[in-house]
């Protein structure tokens, strides 16, 4: 994942912002750069591959200057060369920037027709051709930035410098973190606090909309209106821990509030974000000749292969074998050469995952391991290996590697399809399309209803049992929804395809029972409903997770609706996983139980 760093000094900046990037590394990133502006001039080093390669070339051409910004990108568009590596520089503006500029498209048409010439393939080049712009038409820098965020759409931190302005840095956010550092009259900006604890532990952390301008002793903060709003200051422990939690109350939270960004990453690593297509790394298996699938893990990464399950059977029409890793090792599944076999895990080390992963390699299949560890046992054992590129995970209750899991699945499924001639071209961009949008998508959803989730965790916090309805994809999260409550609560909660209410489940409804309805207006949503209301008429208390078309056509009583955008069929299990992790995680919170640890779980399970 990209990482960001700015310094408003008052000596040297250019090592101090390398030695920053170098706390950022845990996030991932292919190329590196640093800028700094000297007397006027903007100086600039870039370089392919790790930091060591930046400062060699630092070490043979020094950069001075005492202001400065520097960047570890993870490629989103275009490849990872020193051409595509930040900052940017256009006519005296320097640019970093971390997340997706969704229209930049449709903005670069329009600056090249209007005579600007592009040196990159990147997205980001958009926001610094744009402030170029602005500027020569005799805006200021305060005026050029907002008139630019006034344009732009997506999910996105920028951090931007001026050559005619010697004193100043400017940052904006809309859902990848920044955070401000106040130093002895220096002011910093970095990605996270793990990048600035070399310099200071008082920390502003910018929340989304918010636009930065940073003085050496001075910031600004306003909304993209230009209106002024205040950030608290805190005590940062970035320098006592490996991983921040920043202004959230647990590592569960932050990472719930991560996913627009590493969702960005994931995707971006898989799918042409620029020309909607499915890149070869979506193709190390060759799905055209194989007869069948099989599908392997525990826990949430097996709900994960459910839902993949329906996409390689639905848009590849690929027939998907799928069990936990505990029976599937164990059940004497016959296998034979002309299928492939994914395994899901997030650490890479679970002990059932990579045993079931033997059994089908001795079988003679091909092997793809989706794994967050790309060094794990799991990865170096496997022939193709798919990273989720989630970044680290604290909370024991997995929230952002289920859904890069998800995001990976996805475009595994349509590279299946592809390969396969199930899907053709304008299919496959249609698809690819809806999913460049969920990072915006996620972002506006997660602070949309939050405040609702957090009010309606008091009530559920009262029930000792608990009902997940579900169809199609969202059966699978009707399980992710009990098992997150049940791990981080101890409320006991179950999950059931809807349809299976009459077949025993019934049994249970009383107005003691909240019964949670996972149902987007989608080809099952009128059979969801019936059952709905067969809960209704039992004196059940409904919660009802659906979108605007959801909404509006049911007309049942509930206990509580939450209301989503109305999205594509094949991005609606990662939105819509949003309100059952924040419903979970609150309702925890609420009840005063250990969030990120707990009783009697563990992150990893390498013992069988």
């Amino acid at each position: 994942m990209c990482g960001i760093v700015g310094i408003v000094g008052d000596h040297p900046v250019a090592e101090r912002l390398v030695d920053a990037l170098k706390r950022l590394e845990y996030r991932g990133y292919d190329s590196a750069g640093v800028a700094t502006l000297d007397d006027g001039v903007m100086g600039r080093r870039r370089a392919e591959g790790k930091l060591f390669n930046l400062e060699t070339r630092l070490a043979k051409q020094p950069l001075p200057g005492t202001i400065g910004i520097a960047h570890t990108r993870w490629a989103t568009h275009g490849v990872p060369n020193e051409a595509n590596a930040h900052p940017h520089f256009v006519d005296g503006v320097a640019v970093v920037h971390n997340g997706i500029i969704e229209n930049f498209s449709e903005l670069r048409d329009e600056l090249v027709a209007d005579g600007a010439t592009f040196s990159s393939q990147t997205d980001t080049e958009v926001v610094a051709q744009l402030l170029a712009r602005y500027r020569r038409q005799g805006l200021g820098p305060k005026e050029a930035m907002l008139e630019m965020l006034s344009r732009i759409t997506g999910a996105y931190a920028l951090l931007v410098m001026f050559a005619d302005d010697p004193t100043e840095l400017f940052a904006a956010r809309f859902g990848p973190p920044l955070a401000i550092g106040h130093g002895k009259g220096e002011m910093f900006l970095g990605s996270d606090a793990i990048a600035l604890s070399p310099f200071t532990n008082q920390i502003t952390y910018l929340v989304d909309g918010d636009f930065a301008i940073l003085g050496q002793k001075t910031v600004a903060i306003m909304d993209f209106t230009g209106k002024p709003v205040k950030r608290p200051r805190q005590i940062s422990q970035g320098s006592a821990y490996l991983v921040d939690k920043g202004n959230h109350r647990h590592f569960m939270e932050k990472e719930i509030y991560e996913q627009p960004e590493v969702m960005s990453h994931a995707l971006s690593h898989y799918v042409d974000l620029a020309d909607h297509v499915v890149k070869a790394e979506a193709m190390a298996i060759d799905f055209k000749p194989l007869r069948g699938l099989a599908i392997s893990a525990c826990g949430t990464a097996f709900l994960a292969g459910l839902i993949g399950k329906y996409w390689f059977e639905r848009y590849a029409r690929l027939p998907v074998e799928i069990d936990v890793a505990s029976e599937f090792r164990y059940r004497e599944m016959p296998l034979s050469p002309d299928q492939a076999a994914l395994f899901i895990s997030q650490s890479g080390e679970t002990a059932d995952t990579l045993a079931s992963l033997r059994y089908c390699k001795d079988a003679g299949l091909k092997i793809g391991a989706i794994v967050n560890a790309r060094e794990s046992t799991i990865a170096r054992e496997a022939d193709a290996v798919f990273p989720i590129l989630a970044g680290p995970e604290i909370g024991v209750a997995s929230t952002k590697a289920f859904t890069c899991q998800l995001a990976v699945l996805a475009s595994l499924a349509i590279a299946a399809g592809k390969a396969r001639g199930v899907i053709n071209d304008e299919e496959e961009k249609e698809l690819v399309r809806h999913l460049a949008e969920l990072p915006r998508i996620m972002s506006h959803v997660v602070n949309l209803i939050q405040p609702q989730m957090e009010s309606l965790s008091r009530d559920l916090s009262k029930f000792k049992d608990v009902l997940y309805l579900g169809r199609g994809t969202s059966y699978p999260l009707a399980l992710e929804g009990a098992l997150k409550l049940k791990e981080i609560s101890y409320i006991h909660a179950e999950g059931y395809a809807a349809g299976e209410l009459k077949h025993g489940p019934i049994a249970l409804i009383d107005e003691n029972m909240p019964v949670i309805v996972i149902a987007p207006y989608d080809r099952f949503f009128e059979k969801t409903v019936s059952n709905m209301q067969e809960v209704a008429a039992r004196g059940g208390r409904i919660i009802f997770v659906t979108d605007a078309k959801g909404a509006a056509a049911s007309k049942l009583e509930t206990m509580a609706t939450i209301v989503l955008p109305d999205v594509a069929e094949i991005i609606a299990p990662m939105v819509f996983s949003l309100p059952i992790q924040l419903l979970a995680y609150h309702t925890a919170v609420f009840m005063g139980t250990d969030v990120d640890q707990p009783r009697n779980l563990a992150k990893s399970v390498t013992v069988e």
